[in-house]
């Protein structure tokens, strides 16, 4: 929704109506914020951002300041229209009381709310904020004067008061995480960078600042996109060679309703699109997403017999018509209804004819105004659909030769004992040497052990008859059992854990990320659903005399250790596994209660499909970039 444009519904104490059914929030804050972790910690800051981003749909705020403050609190401050601050008609204490404690206090109920459209129900997540806080401090600008409440684990200290005049209009909130209740209370900067530059692209206009004040130096970065979710495609896209010069985008809207849709093709075998209802990414998708589907099929299915490219008999289907495509499409909605607590997948049906009957006019119109450029993506839709036949032959064949459903396991698979997969976990390790101690090392009873040979195959770069002659993989798939793509069956996935356990080198981390491209292109449930790990191996074991002998698992921790033994200490660098002997990779890598493992999320798939793409697609030039950009953060290369 463009930032001008404002919602002209009344907002003040009569709005924000008061829900019955106060929860514990303290006692069971996974019902609230999903977890205590870093997810939590880090979903803590967008709750409160979530209504200043609110605030801009509905007109009345284009710049919000996030600041990690030295002592660790965040600050989220916008230019809106300030949380109202007279008091409550039915609950007696200002309306800043009440939205900051009572659970499903709001102004998004109800057809006369504050609020046509918004990503969450204001109140229930400021509150659970504000319980999880260990304080937290409101600041709400608005009449010419500041009002100030301050809150201890929930708690008013005392009632609002003004505590100065300004001229500004907005809502300062500061607060700092409860150790009581959080595994972690250090925020994390670029977890906050990744979610505050998605919302800049999806509210179009809005400028985001984030500030870290932690450091001796301060970090900045400021976030704006005049262009919306058309400049998100162009960064996705970013090095590919594209049909398109520039993204399409198509916006349409029914009253309070909006979708913006962005578009382009790119030369690569992958399907990447991203789907969002009311700023919340819908990562299963949903109605918005059917109906970009099904008018990308008729639009180009159309094209293709107006200009005779077609025959009238001939049909291109969905996934011939999406290969190379990176879309982004963003509806903005009243009363969203989704599937889960999660908020995964929208379920508006309304949704799918208003998107499809949009993206059919705009798109279509395009395309008929631009012959060459309809012609060259029929064309390589229909390439798309002849590689996707002899693709489905490929994996007809080995389906039959038994390698996608075959119960016979891979040779260099040592499997473990026990068969109930939920306690089994499988380690992916390079080369026979480190493959060898890991078998001797492991606890046969849960672990198994494949170790690959060599670097297996860059899924990036090719399509799936070719994938599915590479030996490396062939193994995977056999040893995982839960089949690939279509044929994806998580019931039957053999281990609760696939572990990745390569080299803390240079090498190591290539075939890591070469491992991760192909589970997350064609085994991506695994990663969703938090099967996939990674181990960390220790870069160096620390000798100190008449001290017991200590591993170091960064440059960092033997800094520390350096500087806690006057540097009275015999280091003994891990170039590999295999260098490791079997008591040692168990202690380190491999024993439950001492290891450290890496747990891959989805969390940011968007940088990671990103990441795939630069590191692993056919641009050497922005290879390049990036390793320019990120060279100076190298501290000991091995040569």
């Amino acid at each position: 929704m463009d930032m001008t444009e404002k919602v002209e519904t009344a907002y003040g104490a009569e709005q924000i109506q008061v829900l019955d059914g106060l929860e514990h929030i303290r006692k069971r804050p996974g019902m609230y914020i999903s977890s205590t972790d870093e997810k939590g910690l880090h979903h803590l800051v967008s709750e409160v951002v979530d209504n200043s981003i609110d605030e801009a749909l509905a007109g009345y705020c284009d710049r919000v300041d996030v600041t990690i403050n030295a002592d660790g609190s965040c600050t989220v401050v916008d230019n809106g229209r300030g949380i109202p601050t007279e008091i409550h008609p039915k609950e007696g204490i200002s309306t800043v009381e009440v939205v900051f404690t009572k659970v499903n206090a709001g102004g998004k109920f109800g057809g006369d709310s504050g609020y046509k459209v918004s990503s969450g129900l204001h109140g229930v997540g400021v509150k659970a904020v504000n319980a999880l806080s260990e304080w937290l401090e409101a600041e709400v600008y608005q009449n010419g004067h500041v009002y100030r409440q301050v809150y201890n684990r929930g708690v008013p200290q005392r009632p609002l008061a003004i505590v100065g005049d300004t001229d500004r209009t907005g809502t300062k909130v500061t607060f700092f995480p409860d150790a009581e209740i959080f595994e972690t209370i250090a925020f994390r900067y670029d977890i906050l960078k990744i979610r505050l530059k998605e919302l800049a692209f999806l509210n179009k206009g809005l400028t985001i600042n984030l500030t870290d004040l932690r450091g001796e130096t301060p970090k900045q970065d400021s976030f704006c996109y005049e262009g919306g979710i058309r400049e998100l495609v162009e960064e996705l896209n970013r090095g590919q060679q594209t049909l398109f010069e520039t993204p399409l985008y198509f916006e349409d809207r029914d009253g309070t309703t909006v979708c913006e849709i962005a578009l382009q093709y790119n030369e690569g075998y992958s399907e990447v699109i991203y789907s969002y209802a009311n700023n919340v990414n819908t990562i299963d998708g949903g109605t918005h997403v059917e109906g970009l589907k099904l008018a990308l099929t008729k639009v180009i299915n159309d094209a293709g017999r107006k200009l005779n490219v077609l025959k009238e008999s001939d049909k291109l289907t969905g996934e011939d018509v999406r290969e190379g495509i990176t879309a982004v499409v963003s509806v903005k909605l009243e009363n969203a209804q989704f599937e889960s607590q999660t908020k995964d997948k929208l379920n508006n049906s309304f949704i799918r004819p208003f998107v499809s009957k949009a993206v059919a006019e705009k798109f279509g119109t395009y395309l008929e105004e631009h012959p060459s450029e309809a012609r060259e993506l029929v064309l390589r839709c229909i390439t798309a659909q002849k590689a996707r036949d002899a693709a489905r032959n490929a994996r007809e064949l080995t389906r039959r030769k038994g390698i996608l459903e075959t119960t016979t396991l891979p040779g260099k698979l040592a499997d473990c004992s026990d068969k109930r997969p939920e306690l089994c976990e499988i380690y992916i390790v390079e080369g026979d040497s480190a493959g060898g101690t890991a078998k001797q090392g492991r606890d046969r009873r849960f672990q198994a052990i494949l170790p690959l040979r060599g670097k297996i195959l860059n899924v990036e770069k090719v399509r799936l008859n070719r994938v599915l002659e590479n030996a490396e993989i062939k193994a995977m798939i056999t040893a995982f059992g839960c089949g690939i793509l279509d044929d994806f069956d998580e019931s039957k996935l053999r281990y609760d854990r696939i572990i990745s356990m390569t080299d803390a080198d240079v090498d190591g981390a290539h075939i890591r990320i070469l491992l991760l491209t192909f589970l997350f292109r064609y085994m991506r449930p695994l990663i969703e659903h938090g099967h996939v790990y990674s181990a960390m191996p220790p870069l160096y074991k620390a000798s100190v005399k008449g001290k017991e002998d200590v591993y170091l698992y960064s440059e960092e921790e033997k800094t520390a250790y350096d500087a806690e033994n006057n540097n009275k200490v015999e280091y003994q660098r891990y170039k590999g596994l295999g260098e490791m002997s079997t008591e040692q990779l168990w202690d380190t890598t491999m024993n439950p209660a001492t290891r450290t493992l890496i747990k891959v999320s989805m969390k940011d798939a968007m940088e990671a499909d990103k990441m795939f793409s630069i590191l692993m697609g056919e641009s050497p030039a922005l290879r390049r970039q990036f390793i320019e950009e990120n060279a100076t953060l190298v501290t000991d290369l091995d040569i």
